[in-house]
């Protein structure tokens, strides 16, 4: 079998070969292409969050302007969902760099294009494109890292991921707040660093070799397919999604329901919160074993975190409230993408990183309009996030016997 060693397959059902890599010249510079490559959604999703006010403003005769406007903010998001699984086919068909090279200079093209674009319709066009953009990006990206790393090392870089994003999001909410100052438009330039990304990108993004899914599990009975193994990964992401996407979308309203109208302390309380999440993705980087065994007390520190966050009645509790959950988000999602990505072979790694990154972006999109419907249910913005606390704590129980749950792989090493 190509990429494997000729050394004889135990008879086992299941056999595991886990090879360390050589490092490869350049290692460090396509590391940072990769880690650049993942933020560019996020710079669709947060850079134009300042500028809203000003486009509410300039579209308030347009028919239905005050519920279409928001959408130029989250309609990335939705069609990067919708567009993931099939980007995933086309990146195991075609190889991974080319449609890379080619969304990201699509990025910088549909990205700019409000820079010259009047009407709502156009811009919101002109989003939904970039959305299928990014959906090629990431899972070029995400699939990328698992084609060329392994093990502890591919775990590390996969939390490093997260850790870009979220450090990207708090920078590219500040720099779009200040280049929005003074003309709406001028945070729309920004989107023009894919041209600059795309080249380097071409030339330094090497083909994975033969030997990239050296700690693929070799099959000599009968394994489920990809597609079975991943369902339950996916249906859960979709909830880790609207978990993760809580804070950074109604801290502010949160803090307005506190009395808290200072943009100010708003963006010092959300800084805070990224920064947790960075903390707890740097800590999960650091740890050993399945990540998956871990996701029982994830998601019980988040449920946590959102109580408190709902018997908050200052700004104190709200703050350790909100930090608290944020170190159980920053556990989260690379802990939900490693389990996904060791589900997966080299030759459906795109496909299946398409269908993950899909429900996680999904269940983005659908946090808002959750929060909405428990809201109608309870009365109040703050009881809607304490029922998903207690939605939270119910899927952690449900989650308890993978702490005791042994792979066939590791009754092999037993």
């Amino acid at each position: 079998m190509p990429g494997y060693s000729s050394s004889p397959v135990p008879t086992d059902d299941f056999a595991v070969r886990r090879t360390e890599r050589v490092p490869e010249p350049g290692g460090s510079l396509r590391l940072t292409l990769l880690m650049s490559g993942s933020c560019l959604p996020v710079l669709g999703a947060v850079l134009l969050a300042p500028v809203l006010p000003k486009l509410q403003e300039l579209f308030s005769t347009v028919p239905h302007g005050d519920a279409l406007v928001p959408l130029i903010l989250t309609i990335p998001a939705l069609t990067l969902a919708l567009i993931a699984p099939f980007a995933g086919v086309l990146i195991d068909r075609l190889g991974r760099r080319s449609p890379l090279v080619v969304a990201t200079v699509l990025y910088a093209l549909f990205g700019t294009a409000p820079l010259w674009l009047h009407s709502l319709a156009a811009i919101m066009a002109s989003r939904a494109l970039l959305g299928v953009t990014e959906a090629f990006i990431m899972t070029s990206c995400t699939t990328l890292i698992g084609d060329y790393y392994v093990g502890r090392a591919r775990d590390r870089y996969l939390a490093l991921q997260t850790v870009c994003a979220t450090i990207s999001a708090t920078a590219f909410f500040i720099l779009g707040g200040a280049m929005g100052t003074s003309d709406w438009r001028a945070a729309f330039q920004l989107y023009a660093v894919g041209l600059l990304l795309a080249p380097a990108m071409a030339a330094f993004l090497s083909k994975p070799g033969p030997g990239a899914p050296v700690d693929e599990v070799l099959t000599v009975g009968h394994r489920p397919s990809s597609a079975g193994r991943l369902a339950g990964i996916c249906l859960l992401s979709v909830f880790g999604g609207i978990v993760f996407y809580v804070v950074p979308a109604e801290t502010a309203y949160l803090m307005n329901g506190l009395g808290i109208q200072s943009s100010a302390l708003i963006g010092m309380v959300t800084a805070i919160a990224s920064t947790a999440t960075v903390i707890g993705s740097v800590i999960f980087a650091s740890m050993i074993g399945r990540p998956e065994r871990r996701l029982a007390a994830i998601f019980a520190l988040c449920a946590a975190g959102f109580v408190l966050i709902s018997m908050a009645h200052n700004v104190a509790i709200l703050l350790f409230g909100t930090f608290l959950n944020c170190i159980g988000t920053g556990f989260l999602l690379p802990t939900l993408l490693t389990w996904a990505m060791s589900k997966l072979e080299y030759r459906n790694r795109g496909r299946g990183t398409g269908l993950w990154a899909a429900s996680f972006f999904l269940g983005q999109f659908l946090c808002p309009l959750a929060l909405l419907a428990l809201k109608s249910v309870t009365g109040h913005l703050t009881t809607a996030v304490g029922a998903l606390g207690l939605a939270s704590a119910l899927v952690a129980a449900g989650l308890l016997p993978l702490l005791r749950k042994t792979s066939p792989q590791e009754t092999l090493q037993t």
